[in-house]
């Protein structure tokens, strides 16, 4: 299990179109992040490249996922919300208890969306079941990446000797 913090954001900004005007659009993206306000620096700082004008950050909220698996394919720009259960076995009672979990897959299709959760499932030792698989609204997600030394350096302030 991860132990990562996920925030939903939906962003408002300005694209492009093809007759060269610009219209604002709503796009939602998942960051990895301490608190919401880090979630809104984190997600401004992520998209304000792609971004042609305007930029808002209209709503944040937390959500949880387990485990996110990403996928290295091409036509994989969907992401898929996973709802697993795991069974387990309560001891005092000796009956199957099931513990629901979300997970993340990225994935071309709602078929690639199982298989690739079923070959991120592989390593584990629990025994689990599909409950759902819903296609979520996802553009992209943003996962903390720590900065060495030497990058947190560049970015203070040089004051004069």
């Amino acid at each position: 299990m991860e132990l990562n913090s996920w925030y939903e954001c939906k962003v408002k900004m300005d694209t492009m179109k093809d007759d060269g005007t610009t219209k604002p659009e709503a796009f939602s993206y998942l960051v990895d992040a301490l608190n919401f306000t880090e979630a809104e620096s984190r997600i401004i700082e992520e998209v304000s490249p792609y971004c042609s004008g305007n930029l808002d950050v209209e709503n944040i909220k937390r959500v949880k996922y387990s485990e996110i698996f990403p996928s290295d394919s091409e036509v994989a720009d969907k992401w898929y919300k996973v709802r697993c259960l795991f069974i387990t076995l309560d001891e005092k009672t000796q009956t199957e208890k099931e513990i629901a979990n979300n997970m993340l897959v990225q994935a071309g299709s709602f078929h690639d969306a199982v298989e690739n959760f079923v070959k991120g499932m592989k390593g584990s030792m629990m025994d689990y079941r599909i409950a759902a698989v819903q296609e979520t609204k996802l553009i992209d997600v943003f996962r903390y990446v720590a900065r060495s030394s030497s990058d947190a350096a560049q970015d203070k302030p040089e004051y004069e000797q």
